[in-house]
């Protein structure tokens, strides 16, 4: 096999109890050097797939393949080129951010001066004093990320790193995210329910619903899905204006919004979209085009 994915599945399944599958022979590809964006929506399988990974549960043969070998093959040495974040950290609040990131070096046999340069990387070097406790959300994930990355993996296996962040403790991981894949050129697999999020920082995403795989690719191929365009406008009386305009557009209504929504085949129509509704004395307030990641994924998952 050639060493092009630095991760691949190849048609596995999971069940935790007969009858009831969890993972439905899902096949994934994730380039060397890329950011992978796993989404879903939850419950879909996205944790499973990451506990099969990280080896907290086991995969059968040849179906999970890290670094071109079958992950059987190389359980424990493989972890020390993996850094994984799964789930909620476990981190020590009564010990400072040095004394977490210390105790973890010492069990894995990581060089001391390590710690310092990742509370570099995730902007803690003057907060590795402090305790754990004192810590913000944003610090305490910022800290378990730096957990992740003391042995310097080429690559970085993390499930729903900003779940429950404000905007800028989201804005933060993005830029370390962002900076570890361009500066160290590590791979990142990232699994997130963030449309928004995932559009900003990855360059391939995989979408399940239900334990099966409903997209692979690049993330320009997944916007390119539906050629349609979605405007959302907004009015003073959308029921009128539904009205007129699904005359000759296709329509959806949002009265309590104060919103129509309307399908056009291209971009290109949306300025004879508009004059039309004006045309028919309908005042308009605001036009946005709608997210092409949000509407591909809610088409893809419904």
């Amino acid at each position: 096999m050639k060493n092009e994915n630095i991760i691949q599945l190849n048609s596995l399944s999971f069940e935790y109890s007969k009858n009831i599958k969890v993972l439905d022979n899902i096949c994934l590809n994730i380039p060397q050097g890329s950011i992978y964006g796993f989404i879903g929506p939850n419950g879909a399988g996205k944790s499973t797939t990451m506990s099969l990974l990280s080896g907290i549960l086991t995969p059968k043969k040849n179906k999970v393949f890290l670094f071109g070998k079958a992950i059987e093959q190389q359980i424990p040495s493989i972890f020390s080129k993996i850094g994984f974040l799964i789930e909620f950290p476990a981190l020590y609040l009564h010990l400072s951010g040095t004394d977490n990131l210390r105790y973890i070096a010492k069990l894995t046999g990581i060089k001391k001066n390590r710690i310092q340069e990742v509370l570099k990387l995730v902007d803690l070097q003057d907060a590795g004093s402090k305790k754990v406790k004192q810590y913000s959300l944003g610090m305490k994930q910022r800290l378990a990320i730096a957990t992740a990355l003391l042995n310097n993996p080429d690559l970085l296996i993390l499930d729903e790193p900003v779940n429950g962040l404000d905007p800028a403790g989201i804005i933060e991981i993005r830029n370390i995210l962002l900076k570890l894949n361009k500066e160290n050129g590590t791979s990142i697999f990232i699994s997130s329910h963030y449309l928004n999020e995932i559009e900003k920082i990855c360059t391939h995403i995989g979408i399940i619903n239900k334990g099966k795989i409903k997209f692979e690719g690049t993330l320009e191929e997944f916007k390119n899905i539906n050629k349609n365009c979605r405007v959302k406008i907004s009015v003073n009386n959308p029921e009128l204006a539904t009205q007129i305009i699904s005359e000759k557009y296709e329509t959806l209504s949002y009265p309590k919004d104060k919103n129509i929504v309307i399908t056009l085949k291209t971009k290109e129509e949306i300025t004879d979209c508009i004059k039309y509704i004006i045309d028919k004395e309908i005042s308009i307030y605001q036009v946005q085009i709608i997210d092409d990641l949000e509407t591909n994924f809610m088409a893809i998952t419904e």
